[in-house]
Order: C-alpha cells, then structure tokens, then sequence
C-alpha cells in the first residue's frame, strides 16, 4: 500500500497551532494587528495546556500556551522559542487514518485521544519534512 492509495480522504488545513508564552498577550496582539474576533481560552490541565482557537476569516489560529514547565508546549518553548507547533488537518476518522498510515510505516507521534476540540492524532515530523501534522476531526 503507498500513501496515495490510503483511503481515508485528509480535507483542509484545519488550523495553524502557535506555542505561545502567553494568550492573552498573544490574543491582544491578533486583535490589534489583524483586528481577530475574541476567542474562548479553553484549559486542559490533564495535559498542562491553555489554547484558543481564533477564526481569522476561513483560517483558523490554535494559540497554545503551557500551564506547566514540562508540557508539551512548556519543552517547545523551552527548546525553541514561540512559534508555530503544527499544522492540522480535518479527516473524517482519525483513527482510520491513522491505521491506514501506520500500515505504511508512517510513525505517529501520538495516538488518537481527545483534544481541545475534538479527536486528534499527530504524525511524527520525521516522516513529513520536519513538520509536525496533527490529524483533527472536530
């Protein structure tokens, strides 16, 4: 099986996610600059994480900030600074999907569990040119 024959259909790019050190500050600056809509802060203190989702027109912007130095986004920011963390696709069935790339030995960074809006899975960026893609069903 190669990846084009995988059969789960990858739709659009789903959001953009940005490690920020802090939302608020960050959602002040998309408001002032690109005059964004507000947007919700939403906590997940499982994971040690902040996020808001702002719709900028037809794109969507997930800032993410740490709660917790050894978060996922606390050792991003820790090793590289804010930035953008990764891109997210919208798929019908993450699950499947990611099935179908594992069984051509695409590595998966994390598996299928539930998200900040929605189930999510992440492709390991070894296999997608140093990128990390997350796999979202919203």
């Amino acid at each position: 099986m190669t990846l084009q024959s995988a059969r789960t259909t990858v739709g659009a790019l789903n959001h953009i996610g940005i490690a920020v050190v802090s939302i608020e500050e960050s959602l002040r600056q998309f408001q002032e600059l690109f005059d964004s809509p507000e947007a919700e802060i939403l906590e997940d203190h499982g994971r040690g994480i902040r996020g808001a989702f702002i719709e900028q027109g037809e794109t969507h912007i997930e800032l993410l900030e740490s709660m917790r130095p050894d978060s996922v986004i606390g050792v991003f920011i820790d090793n590289y600074g804010e930035g953008i963390h990764h891109m997210a696709f919208t798929v019908g069935d993450v699950d499947k999907k990611v099935t179908e790339l594992q069984s051509i030995g695409i590595p998966i960074a994390q598996p299928p569990r539930s998200g900040l809006r929605g189930r999510i899975s992440f492709i390991h960026p070894r296999a997608t040119h140093g990128v990390l893609i997350e796999l979202v069903r919203p």
